[in-house]
């Protein structure tokens, strides 16, 4: 039996029932899911499904991520509801790739892990199957594993077997609404034009969960748990001498009062130049090479290969005196010039919960 697979979360359990109920069958994941925005929320979902695919001891195997396809199938359903008219030709798509590449494979029957999801219509995803087991002459398997405490029992084994846990079904045309809907910024969809891994971006969770397969190959004990923080995304940002822009690179955390701010060089102590209003504090790029003991030929290099946040933290720590909290705007530049400074700041900060995986 080939199994379609939409995440771990959906599939854990109900592929544990399926192996109860066909003790005789041979179960084959194949994880084709196109509709995942970004990638490396894909790579994400791909990584944790072949996780539990090994623990299950069953044979995983990946579709196209043909994203383009995906696009032109539902091209003028994008605002669409979830649940409407895009979810059902997303459907039609998945469990019919699903179905012709079971036949390829010699299966006699096939299903979807889609069935067990609270958030997808049953009725939907049996008429599709039904379509399409008339079409390709391969039976298809309806189960309902969500009903009686099923969506429990997969909670239940979701915490058990530390799975991630998504918060969005994976479609950009789904988050979009959903995010407007919570008043959240989408960070799912910003990355730093360095690559550098932001605070609970999928390249941070991405992380996250290759160390979890880590200490399981080595059967260490560990904990995955949520931690409340302070996150903080940098949009955009400028910084002008004599109105031409130079290059700079604006720490983690940098905030501004009304998002502007101008003025100069007020005095200079210890590598750190403080400007004359609006908090703001200037470090040379040869200040931040001699604390790290790097060696950064200029600005636009550091840009491009930027500090890992938790440097960034370290030098805004030592920046503004051992302060916990400081938001002053903190900007790294080539020279320190005696002219007029104008910055321009488009950043959110915002209240956050991320996973921490820690020794136990």
């Amino acid at each position: 039996m080939l199994v379609h697979i939409c995440c771990s979360v959906d599939s854990h359990y109900f592929l544990q029932q399926l192996q109860k109920e066909y003790p005789n069958e041979t179960l084959v994941g194949f994880f084709y899911d196109p509709n995942i925005q970004p990638y490396s929320e894909y790579a994400l979902r791909l990584l944790d499904v072949q996780y539990s695919c090994n623990k299950l001891g069953i044979e995983l195997i990946e579709g196209d991520y043909d994203f383009d396809v995906w696009l032109k199938l539902v091209k003028g359903l994008e605002h669409e509801p979830e649940k409407g008219d895009r979810c059902t030709v997303c459907f039609e798509n998945r469990l019919g790739v699903s179905a012709k590449k079971a036949i390829e494979l010699g299966h006699n029957s096939f299903t979807t892990t889609l069935l067990i999801s609270p958030k997808k219509s049953q009725e939907k995803l049996e008429i599709i199957g039904k379509e399409l087991e008339k079409q390709y002459g391969i039976k298809w398997i309806f189960k309902d594993y969500r009903s009686g405490n099923g969506v429990q029992i997969q909670g239940e084994q979701v915490k058990q077997n530390s799975l991630y846990r998504q918060n969005y079904c994976g479609c950009l045309f789904g988050l979009m609404p959903q995010r407007e809907y919570q008043n959240k910024l989408m960070d799912e969809m910003i990355c730093h034009i360095g690559k550098q891994i932001l605070p609970e971006s999928i390249e941070e969770r991405l992380k996250l969960y290759h160390l979890r397969d880590e200490y399981e190959k080595q059967n260490k004990p560990y904990k995955i748990i949520k931690q409340r923080f302070l996150n903080y995304r940098l949009l955009s940002g400028l910084v002008k001498v004599n109105k031409q822009i130079i290059p700079s690179y604006i720490l983690n955390y940098s905030t501004l009062q009304n998002g502007k701010a101008n003025g100069r060089v007020e005095y200079s102590y210890d590598g750190v130049s403080y400007l004359n209003r609006n908090e703001v504090k200037l470090i040379t790029v040869d200040y931040l090479n001699r604390f790290f003991n790097l060696n950064y030929e200029n600005t636009t290099k550091l840009i491009f290969n930027p500090l890992t946040i938790e440097q960034e933290n370290q030098i805004r720590q030592k920046v503004s005196q051992g302060a916990i909290f400081d938001l002053s705007c903190i900007v790294v530049v080539d020279n320190i010039l005696d002219a007029k400074y104008e910055f321009v700041l488009n950043c959110k900060s915002y209240e956050d919960v991320k996973e921490v995986l820690i020794d136990i």
